[in-house]
């Protein structure tokens, strides 16, 4: 078991980490970073990447479990692959934002200003955000928050992937 948790979870890790890589480095690259589609992007990775939740709790069943899995041991594999696959993800970030891309989050804040200027706020509130934007670029130069920010970006993901995977492929008998 313990094999396929670990092989399954830096596969899926690999994969949303290259491609959160990918995706943010070109899009800073670029000098124009469409945030909105970052987003997506990144959400759309993350299911890419945890859908090797599913092969791999199917797999752990099939090939070693005699076609045979309990709900909580297909939920254990499941959840240890997202831990094993949220974590290089974060350390991925981690890297990334400290060393390759350090003003990020001052884009960001800059681009959200921006859009509730245009969306017509009022000076109140565009202070009021500007405080709460400035207030968090200065925390997420912790690493210590930066990357609990980042398991709580990705683990609910990987969460609802598992679930949904381990009441999907649990089986009581092989003939099921």
């Amino acid at each position: 078991m313990t094999k396929n948790i670990i092989i399954y979870g830096l596969i899926a890790g690999i994969v949303v980490s290259f491609l959160m890589l990918f995706s943010v480095n070109l899009s800073n690259a670029a000098g124009h970073i469409d945030y909105d589609k970052g987003l997506l992007i990144g959400y759309a990775s993350m299911l890419i990447a945890f859908s090797l939740v599913f092969v791999g709790i199917r797999n752990y069943r099939d090939k070693y479990n005699e076609g045979i899995i309990s709900f909580g041991k297909a939920f254990k594999i499941g959840i240890m692959i997202v831990l094993i696959a949220s974590t290089i993800y974060v350390v991925a970030w981690l890297i990334d934002y400290f060393f390759f891309i350090p003003d990020f989050l001052e884009k960001y804040s800059a681009h959200m200003i921006d859009k509730l200027k245009a969306s017509g706020a009022s000076q109140i509130e565009i202070d009021k955000q500007t405080k709460e934007m400035a207030s968090s670029v200065r925390i997420y130069k912790n690493p210590f928050f930066n990357a609990a920010m980042t398991y709580v970006e990705i683990l609910p993901v990987g969460l609802v992937v598992t679930l949904i995977s381990a009441l999907i492929l649990k089986r009581k008998s092989a003939k099921n």
